[in-house]
This record gives structure tokens, C-alpha cells and sequence, in this order.
């Protein structure tokens, strides 16, 4: 049932959080294979997030994980796994295939069985790993390289990269179902590409009772500020609902990519009046507590997103999400559902999107009754972590 369905008579039942009843029983496989994940690892924003519940995870299902970081800055310091899981490899550049060499020497010694890489840089070094060692190698594809920034050049460079270096791996995965008719118009053999979307941890969630008398509504950009996720449509709308007399507070929270970015969104904040609702608060490494605070998720991305993971963090928190309709994000938010769904680079839309999402407490209750059971339902990161071990074990089989 959409909210907007909902009618004043009807109740909502409570979730039941069966994770809160009782700790889950983790079963342990015995071990089955050695994967070694080589990643970038220089932010640590969504598709870091997944590698991390990999490492976590994986040996669930009887695959050990370590990670290899070319270039090695926040990944290292903020994943929260065992030292001995993360070894460093920086690259000189892009093309620094001594990196390489030295990956290979460790893959040897160490007897991986699965080489896991996550970008077109990272693809590159890993052909060359599986090339010299025999060991297979499987690509997951987070986000549109085509479109991944706002910068075209490097956008094609890494493009013609990954389209090079994917002609010698044995599986992919893309995290949505249009990632995947991506990879099949590039030529992608379907017999070697799976859909596994991301997942993330059942966090406590929201209790809605206790902001039936709220009167602002507070929302939450969490993400790496940049260009491509749409914060200058997002304070374009704010601005608008602020001459409306919406009463919404808007946060910031997350880095800039450059400081560059930085000064130029805080000086639209002003520019734009919006001082007294919208504030940076930085970047936070306790995704949960944000967004637990919030009364909604808003994702204004212009293009680029794989299968958003703080969109999947807002859904096990109970928190609804306002987005827009780009690439993989309309595959986990239903518009009236668990959130609403705007245009891309359209301000209105998101203005009315926004301003429906604030209509009254009632429908956010049902908002976010249906988060919880959509993220229990399909985006959990134990059913996330199987069905990559399931891909590993289909590549050992055929060996």
C-alpha cells in the first residue's frame, strides 16, 4: 500500500524486528577459498562500504578476505577491519604497472585462490595479477564509469581502461540491473555477469512515535560532497521551500572533494539566505547515528549511482528517502513507498517532492514502516555477502 493511499482511519502496524528479539546464531563455512580485493581505497564513501561488510562477511560463507590498496588513505584507516586483512600498494600513477609485480609476489606467496577488484584502475592491475599467476578474477561494477564524474576526459580514460581490462575476467557484478544492461551493451557474455545488490547491517531503527509533534522536518545529505550528487539542486530547492514557509532544516553531513567545492557550496549557502536551514556538519564515520537523527534521507544525485549505500542505510534506520530517479536508485525507493522520487538536475520537482514528503506525520509513519521491511526484505549485507561467495564458488568450480 502507497501513503498516499492511506486514509485517516488507518493504523499502522508495528514492525517486528526479529534481530531485536534475540542475537542472530552465525554459522560458519568452513573454509572454501582465499580472496584477495584490490581496491582503490584512497575515500571511504559506498562502494568502500560494501568492500568493507565483504570483508566482514565473506568468511560466513567460507571465503577469507584480504584487501590490496593502490592508493591508500582513508580505506586503510577508517574500515575497521583486522590489520592483517589491509596491505598497502601505492601507485605512482595510473599507469604504474610495478604495482602489479609486487601484487603478484604476494598472490604467490600468500595462495589466493579469487582476485576481487572494485575500479577501472584496480581492473587493470588485476588482469595483469591473473594474468602472470593463473589466479581468476572477478570485476564488481558500483557505478557508471561513462558517468561517474563531472569530468569527462577522466571519465573516458577510465572507461577505455575498464573496457580493456574486463575482456580477461571471469565474472562480473554490477550492484543494479541497469549497471547490467550497461555491461551488456558493452558485450558482456550474460553467462558471466550477476546482479548482486548491495546490502548493509540491520541498524536499530527509528521510533515514530516520538516525533508525532514535530514540527520541522529534519533531512540529511550524507555523502561525499561533489558535483554529481546534485547539492546545488538540492539548495536551489531549499530555497524555494523556505519562500514557501516549508519548514524543513537541511544538514550537510560529509567531506568535500576539493576545497574548491567546499567554498563554493557554503558561499551559495549564504548567497542563497539559507543560513538558518542548512549546515555542514562534516564528515561523520557513525552513518547509523546521523541518520537516525533525520527524519528523512534526500539524494538529489545528477547521475552516477550504482545502488546508493547510505540510501540502504536510511532504509534499515526506518528513515524514508527523498531521491531522484537516477540509474540504480529506483530499484530499492519506490516512489510513495518508502520515500518519493524527483526528477534529476530539477529543482522544482525535488521542491514538490519534498514538500510531499512533508505532508503530515502520519504518512511518515507509514514511510517508514515500509523502509524497515524493504531493507529486511532484499538489502540485508549477510544476503549481499552470500551471493558473492556464490560467484566465487561457481568461478572454483569450473577451475
Amino acid at each position: 500500500m502507497t501513503v498516499s493511499h492511506l486514509s485517516s482511519s488507518e493504523s499502522v502496524s508495528p514492525v517486528v524486528l526479529p534481530w531485536a528479539a534475540k542475537p542472530s546464531q552465525t554459522v560458519v563455512t568452513p573454509q572454501i577459498g582465499k580472496v584477495l580485493h584490490i581496491i582503490n581505497g584512497e575515500f571511504f564513501s559506498g562502494a568502500e562500504r560494501v568492500q568493507q561488510l565483504l570483508g566482514k562477511r565473506l568468511e560466513q560463507f567460507g571465503y577469507s578476505t584480504e584487501f590490496a590498496c593502490v592508493k591508500p588513505e582513508k580505506f586503510p584507516e577508517l574500515c575497521g577491519l583486522r590489520a592483517n586483512q589491509v596491505s598497502q600498494f601505492p601507485m605512482g600513477g595510473r599507469f604504474d604497472i610495478g604495482v602489479a609485480k609486487k601484487i603478484t609476489k604476494k598472490v604467490i606467496e600468500e595462495s589466493f585462490d579469487i582476485l576481487h577488484a572494485h575500479t577501472p584502475r584496480t581492473a587493470l592491475v588485476t588482469s595483469l595479477v591473473s594474468l602472470w599467476t593463473g589466479v581468476p578474477w572477478v570485476y564488481h561494477v558500483h557505478s557508471p564509469t561513462a558517468r561517474d564524474s563531472t569530468r569527462g576526459v577522466v571519465n573516458r580514460i577510465n572507461l577505455l581502461i575498464e573496457r580493456y581490462s574486463i575482456k580477461s575476467c571471469n565474472h562480473l557484478i554490477t550492484v543494479s540491473k541497469s549497471l547490467r544492461r550497461q555491461m551488456l551493451q558493452y558485450g558482456v557474455d550474460r553467462r558471466c555477469l550477476s546482479v548482486v545488490p548491495n546490502g548493509v547491517p540491520a541498524i536499530e531503527p527509528v521510533v515514530p512515535a516520538t516525533r508525532a509533534t514535530h514540527a520541522v522536518w529534519k533531512m540529511g545529505m550524507i555523502a561525499l560532497m561533489r558535483p554529481r550528487k546534485g547539492v546545488e539542486v538540492a539548495l536551489a530547492a531549499m530555497r524555494e521551500l523556505k519562500r514557501r514557509e516549508i519548514p524543513v532544516q537541511l544538514n550537510l553531513i560529509g567531506g568535500f572533494e576539493s576545497e574548491a567545492y567546499q567554498s563554493q557550496i557554503l558561499e551559495m549557502i549564504m548567497s542563497f539566505g539559507l543560513n538558518d536551514t542548512v549546515r555542514w556538519t562534516g564528515f561523520t564515520n557513525d552513518v547509523p547515528t546521523a541518520i537516525r537523527e533525520l527524519d528523512g534521507l534526500l539524494l538529489p544525485s545528477l547521475f552516477g549511482e550504482g545502488m546508493p549505500m547510505v540510501v540502504l542505510e536510511a532504509l534499515a534506520a526506518g528513515v524514508p528517502v527523498v531521491a531522484t530517479r537516477v540509474e540504480g536508485t529506483p530499484e530499492v525507493i519506490r516512489d510513495g513507498v518508502e520515500g518519493f522520487l524527483a526528477e534529476p538536475q530539477n529543482a522544482q520537482s525535488l521542491t514538490e517532492k519534498i514538500e510531499e514528503f512533508t505532508q503530515c506525520r502520519r504518512q511518515w509513519q507509514a514511510l517508514s514502516h515500509n523502509a524497515l521491511i524493504r531493507h529486511r526484505a532484499s538489502f540485508t549485507d549477510e544476503v549481499m555477502a552470500q551471493r558473492v561467495a556464490r560467484v566465487y564458488s561457481r568461478i572454483l568450480d569450473k577451475i
